[in-house]
């Protein structure tokens, strides 16, 4: 019998924000299981359901008895299976392990050898025997950091379980998962259903569960059906919804039947920074806050529940009553941090430990003042300003309305600063030196702001990193990657030099507190992050010709590497990368020092005339290398084809002659640092 297979774990209200990862886990368990035990087919697809009292999985295709199945084992070589005619003991006892005589026995071939083998029918498996087993292990596998018991029992899960379906077609398939018995009735919405919800067949279970129990069962069904309504009441107030995906997502996992209401509070905590508010509804109470056309805060907003009332007013009363509180909340710590100047906060980070080897967060701002200031300097901006911002930087970290919401460290700070006059430069570097946050983030707005941020990012990385705290393998405890392809991004945009910076940033900290070394070894780890940064648009090898010449100013380097794409196209490019690496294998067994070519010792016509092309060609690269025009310095290496093949072909670079041996090589040398003034253009060679 081929049928669709239906399996419900009916539970307590599961953790909200593990309840997809929960519900993908179990079916993919149970999915794969079923088809490594050939009850269904290879591409048979699962169909996830979740909600707060449920996971759910539904399979198409599954068969009541598993398929014959054709078993073959092997045994002991032919070759000594016998001897004088007579099985040997190793033969002898294959065949009675089989259950059979020795002349049952075949001789196959196993890819080495022939050995004798054999083959038997084994009976197909009843689901019925197989399925409880399966369900245990998808509970076993899910990703549940901590178990429960309920009850008197021993029977342990994330949260107490109440019901069990198991059904196959319309047949209840028996079995015991977690102390419970499998049935085909489940139970509906907690308060909207009534009684138990019978399934009549596996096939029926999402309507059954909608029409009976007042359950959306799907989960992307639900939060579908929760953007629509959302949306659709937005627009009703000509607004549009402040939410990320994680709210929808967190939402979904909290209500089985959405209904979508409409809220509102008092205009007056409009006073208060939209961003408090905004993080108040959405963090704390799972409200979806309303922006006008403008972008500003609606003293609207909307939230989901999970009942659908005759009467929506108390529920919105109700919900109305606790924002009030929250918002109270937010206000209150809002106007009595306006009471202190944020530089008037400063002392208080002299008590707060950064690191026990590096200081208080007190001395680390000290050392962003004199970092910020030399990266403002460097971008042509005014180092007082950058000085003050990156002063006043962390200031908020010691107000009230970050203590309560530490998500809104910087952004408060700048309102702050707002407050008390400071140059708007400074209030915006305040808030922007956080970013970018995280991979995607906007980067900060501004000289001011740009070298804040890269003081933040790149003491932190040049600090943690000194003191030893190196990131390993997946474990990065202080975000030192996510820093460190921050300042890369903004390296990218800005004329800057990091490997100055990093010796500026190794400097600010006191002597002897970090390792010697540590401004080289930051940069190669830049240059990974950089890396791994520009392989989402350019190839592999033009990357690593590009950053094997180390460079420092980053922002080049995207037009080096278009020049080196460029470069690639030319005819010629080819065989002059294959050239340029056979001269750098040379050059890595050249023995003493190279120095520079004696005309006069160039004895053969191919060598006179490569040394002619290279003093020729080497002005005019370095010019177009001096106006950034790196795609004409490459084009400018084409022209060496010839002398460079006619040299390689009628000339022994390594002559008896040693004083003839090194100016050969010196000769190398002068090619290969006009090869290599904007690439290393060997590592392009197949």
């Amino acid at each position: 019998m081929n049928a669709t297979l239906l399996i419900e774990l009916l539970t307590e209200e599961l953790p909200p924000k593990a309840l997809p990862r929960l519900a993908a886990s179990f079916a993919q368990t149970i999915a794969e299981e079923l088809k490594k035990m050939q009850f269904a087919a290879a591409d048979a697809e699962a169909v996830v359901y979740a909600s707060p009292r449920r996971l759910a999985v539904q399979l198409s295709g599954v068969l009541a008895v598993q398929p014959e199945q054709r078993i073959t084992r092997q045994g002991p070589a032919a070759a000594a299976g016998m001897k004088d005619g007579q099985p040997t003991p190793a033969l002898a006892g294959f065949a009675r392990s089989c259950g059979v005589d020795v002349s049952e026995l075949s001789i196959v071939s196993n890819g080495k050898q022939d050995v004798y083998a054999y083959s038997s029918t084994k009976p197909g498996e009843a689901l019925s025997a197989q399925l409880a087993d399966v369900v245990s292990l998808a509970l076993k596998k899910l990703p549940v950091p901590k178990l429960m018991r309920w009850g008197d029992s021993d029977v342990q899960f994330v949260r107490p379980v109440h019901g069990l379906i198991m059904l196959h077609g319309d047949k209840v398939i028996e079995g015991e998962v977690l102390g419970l018995k499998s049935g085909s009735a489940t139970r509906g919405h907690r308060f909207l259903s009534q009684g138990d919800v019978a399934i009549a067949n596996a096939d029926a279970y999402a309507r059954a569960m909608h029409e009976q129990g007042k359950v959306i069962a799907s989960f992307d069904a639900r939060r579908e059906l929760i953007r629509h309504k959302l949306a659709e009441a937005a627009a009703k107030l000509g607004a549009t919804i402040a939410a990320p995906d994680e709210l929808f997502d967190e939402v979904t996992a909290l209500v089985e039947w959405p209904v979508v209401l409409e809220a509102g509070f008092e205009a007056e905590f409009l006073q208060v920074p939209q961003e408090c508010l905004i993080l108040t509804m959405q963090q704390n109470q799972k409200y979806f806050p309303l922006l006008d056309k403008n972008g500003k805060l609606m003293n609207r907003f909307l939230l989901v529940s999970n009942v659908d009332p005759q009467d929506p007013s108390f529920v919105v009363g109700g919900n109305e009553r606790v924002l009030r509180a929250r918002l109270s909340d937010a206000k209150f710590f809002f106007e009595q941090d306006k009471k202190h100047r944020l530089d008037s906060r400063l002392p208080r980070l002299a008590n707060v430990v950064y690191h026990n080897k590096i200081g208080s967060l007190l001395e680390r701002v000290e050392r962003l003042q004199s970092i910020a200031g030399a990266i403002a300097h460097e971008l042509g901006a005014d180092a007082a300003l950058a000085a003050r911002a990156a002063y006043l930087a962390k200031a908020d970290l010691v107000s009230d309305m970050v203590g309560e919401f530490p998500e809104l460290q910087g952004i408060m700070g700048m309102y702050y600063a707002q407050h008390d006059g400071e140059h708007a430069e400074v209030a915006a570097a305040i808030e922007g030196h956080y970013h970018p946050r995280f991979a995607g983030d906007t980067l900060p707005e501004g000289k001011i702001a740009t070298a804040a941020a890269l003081a933040d990012k790149l003491e932190a990385i040049v600090g943690i990193w000194g003191i030893g705290l190196i990131p390993t393998g997946d474990k990065d405890p202080f975000a030192l990657r996510r820093a460190a392809l921050g300042v890369v991004r903004m390296a990218l945009e800005a004329d800057l030099d990091l490997k100055r910076l990093l010796a500026v940033v190794a400097e600010a900290f006191p002597a002897g507190k970090l390792s010697a070394n540590v401004a080289e070894e930051v940069f190669g780890f830049m240059m990974d992050r950089l890396k791994n940064f520009l392989a989402a648009d350019y190839k592999g090898d033009e990357i690593d010709a590009v950053l094997a010449l180390s460079p420092s100013r980053l922002s080049e380097v995207r037009a080096v590497l278009a020049a080196v794409a460029a470069f690639k196209s030319l005819p010629e490019a080819a065989a002059l990368a294959a050239a340029n690496k056979r001269v750098n294998n040379i050059l890595k067994k050249a023995e003493g020092e190279i120095g520079a070519v004696d005309a006069a010792l160039l004895q053969e016509a191919a060598e006179q005339a490569l040394y002619a092309a290279v003093r020729e060609l080497a002005p005019a690269v370095e010019a177009k290398f001096a106006a950034h025009d790196f795609a004409g310095a490459l084009s400018q290496l084409a022209s060496l084809k010839a002398p460079v093949d006619a040299f390689f072909d009628g000339v022994m670079v390594m002559a008896e002659d040693a004083k003839v041996r090194a100016n050969r090589v010196a000769l190398l040398a002068s090619l290969a640092a006009l090869f290599n003034r904007v690439a290393d253009i060997s590592l392009l060679a197949e």
